[in-house]
């Protein structure tokens, strides 16, 4: 689930004039907002369970997270007025509850996080291509097409060329050229790479993996060899887990292991987080039990 927490697709010059989206670390790992952090705990912990909870179990989960009531407060307002949670009042307190579209936001959200990285696909060899340009003049909605095709895993050796290994994509690329009015002079091809060049050069031209493989890097370096301990430990661990490794389904192009680097961080990173998860889960899962209990 993306929110305002998460990177997003920046854009460089690059030698040659080729320009390259590349993610902005404009909040670093370990960094997040009231709102987000709201979102990963209603994901892990609320939506399982489908009951009403009250604000005072959500302030102080928040808390434990180094949250202050104030901006733990804000968030539910803003959670509230974008459509995800509802409030009832029981006499003189308030509980809330998802909304159907929350729900749906949240399942598709961990639907995501918590498959990938789980398997690698196979991959016939074949790329799909789409070319859509859109006049220097129109900015914004050059910015738009850019920041959409980026964040559906497409990546740009040249400009007005869009590839990606994934056909599935195919619909999706569709919808945007679409949605932006560009249908009309967009087309896409499939087809395997061809003998001038190499396959190599255009993956570099196309994504900046090194940028992806440092947050890999931190991530893996923030939570190998963690050591939860604490009344809230694990709940605390659990959530910054899950916060943290929630973001590289937007980041990562999730190219095939061929078109990697050897040793790939990512790979690494993905064991981690599955390995993590379960171990910590059910703790973490009685920890948010027993802090429901004697705060609710």
């Amino acid at each position: 689930m993306a929110d305002s927490a998460t990177p997003v697709p920046v854009v460089h010059q690059q030698k040659g004039g080729i320009r390259r989206p590349t993610l902005s670390r404009r909040r670093e790992v370990g960094h997040a907002s009231a709102r987000s952090l709201l979102m990963t705990i209603l994901g892990e912990y609320v939506l399982p369970r489908d009951q009403a909870i009250w604000t005072s179990t959500l302030v102080e989960a928040l808390s434990v997270l180094d949250i202050e009531e104030k901006s733990a407060r804000q968030a539910l307002a803003r959670s509230s007025a974008e459509g995800w949670v509802v409030s009832e009042r029981v006499g003189r307190r308030v509980r809330w509850s998802l909304t159907p579209p929350g729900r749906r936001l949240l399942t598709e959200g961990a639907e995501r996080i918590y498959a990938f990285g789980n398997e690698e696909k196979a991959w016939d060899g074949r790329w799909l291509m789409l070319i859509v340009s859109v006049p220097e003049a129109k900015r914004d909605l050059r910015h738009r097409l850019r920041t959409r095709l980026t964040w559906a895993g497409f990546g740009s050796p040249v400009a007005g060329v869009w590839v990606s290994p994934d056909l599935s994509r195919q619909r999706e690329a569709q919808q945007i050229v679409q949605e932006l009015g560009l249908d009309a002079q967009a087309m896409s091809f499939t087809a395997a790479y061809g003998d001038v060049g190499d396959q190599e050069t255009m993956v570099a031209r196309s994504w900046d993996l090194s940028e992806l493989k440092d947050r890999y890097e931190d991530f893996i370096d923030r939570f190998t060899g963690a050591r939860p301990s604490g009344e809230r430990g694990v709940l605390r661990a659990q959530t910054e887990l899950v916060h943290e490794w929630r973001s590289f389904p937007f980041l990562d192009p999730r190219l095939p292991l061929k078109l990697l680097p050897d040793g790939w961080s990512g790979v690494r990173a993905a064991d981690l987080f599955h390995r993590k998860h379960v171990e910590w889960r059910p703790e973490a899962q009685a920890q948010w039990d027993e802090l429901a209990a004697t705060s609710g």
